[in-house]
């Protein structure tokens, strides 16, 4: 994982410092010695060393070592947040339940008080692995386990929505039934927030899926970001997935569209370089499974009909486009500072128009 910088006031020792600083702190280290000390997480041992994982756009992760023992503290960014977002205790009760039947980091401890460090906040498991993005660690450097990255990725997606979520005491997690439905009509409305131009092809291609809502298979458990992005492998060979990261999306609804989030974001070695969601250009290297073997194989692994699967990945990329310009209404706003999200400007565009070609795809 990519690691950036802690800032001067990102971590604290008293919340009467914190206060004293312009902006919340993000750990306040007493408290939280106190609640691991309460927790057995390396008790009695001094403070923590911690290092931020990621790259800071989403809920916060330290990586930290206390005492010898390493573990992951992940809590939600500063405010302000919109409702429901960056919610760590339904993160957690996710990875709890999960723990033994999927590819997932043990909780050791959550804390539901926003008071103890400012935020609700979880610390899990340290697993050893590497995430596959740009390159290949040198031992996974080869064409069999370029083809085993693939394969285990499709893989551990079919073991997480085979768990029996009910039994798993995920009643409740998010509403089993209407899921398509409701992910049409929420997007379209956050189009209208989002938007800072006229984009008839996103206004079309709304239609279009509304007009093609696909039957859904019985309700699993969502990811709701699956990517190879957010997996680790191992770093040993053969090549193996050893843990899947990054839960704040998940839900209970249909498990297809994970499928198709997972494609739309896999770059085949002969597609077009440089595209607004190449997050993972690695996968254009020989020995890698192309887009229709990845599907192929979650088809036979979990027994699903691909019929509508153009359907999910037209889903998919519309929903990025969507995403994509409430960053880019940020930046020319003034209310986001990363120069970054000034390129989503015409990557929205160029969604916009993948999307609706797609529409007009033969199956």
């Amino acid at each position: 994982m990519s690691i950036h910088e802690i800032a001067p006031d990102d971590v604290v020792r008293t919340h009467a410092e914190g206060a004293a600083n312009e902006r919340e702190p993000l750990v306040v280290l007493e408290p939280l010695l106190a609640f691991l000390d309460e927790h057995g997480i390396a008790a009695g041992a001094g403070d923590p060393a911690l290092s931020p994982l990621g790259d800071g756009h989403s809920n916060v992760t330290y990586l930290a070592e206390r005492g010898g023992v390493e573990f992951v503290l992940r809590r939600p960014p500063r405010g302000p947040l919109p409702p429901s977002a960056h919610d760590v205790i339904r993160e957690s009760r996710v990875l709890r339940a999960l723990e033994g039947l999927a590819r997932v980091p043990r909780v050791f401890a959550v804390c539901e008080d926003a008071e103890l460090i400012g935020a609700p906040f979880y610390v899990m498991e340290k697993i050893e692995g590497d995430v596959v993005n740009d390159t290949l660690p040198a031992a996974l450097d080869s064409e069999e386990n370029r083809r085993r990255i693939g394969e285990e990725l499709v893989d551990a997606l079919v073991e997480l929505h085979a768990v029996d979520w009910q039994a798993a005491g995920l009643e409740g997690f998010g509403k089993p039934t209407g899921y398509v439905e409701r992910q049409v009509r929420r997007f379209h409305g956050l189009w209208d927030i989002n938007r800072t131009r006229e984009v008839p092809e996103i206004d079309a291609v709304a239609r279009w899926l509304g007009d093609n809502l696909p039957e859904s298979p019985p309700a699993t458990i969502v990811h709701g970001d699956y990517r190879l992005g957010n997996v680790l492998y191992g770093p040993q060979s053969p090549a193996q997935l050893v843990t899947i990261v990054d839960w704040e999306m998940a839900t209970i609804g249909d498990p297809l569209a994970d499928l198709g989030y997972l494609v739309t974001l896999w770059s085949d070695r002969d597609d077009a370089v440089g595209g607004p969601l190449e997050l993972s250009p690695v996968t254009r290297q020989p020995g890698f499974l192309r887009r229709d073997e990845l599907i192929a194989r979650y088809e036979e692994r979990s027994g699903r009909s691909m019929t509508d699967i153009r359907w999910y990945q037209t889903l998919a990329i519309w929903k990025s486009a969507i995403f994509m310009e409430g960053n880019y209404k940020r930046a020319i706003s003034g209310t986001s500072d990363d120069p970054f999200n000034l390129q989503f400007g015409e990557g929205v565009l160029q969604l916009a128009a993948q999307a609706q070609e797609l529409t007009s795809s033969p199956d």
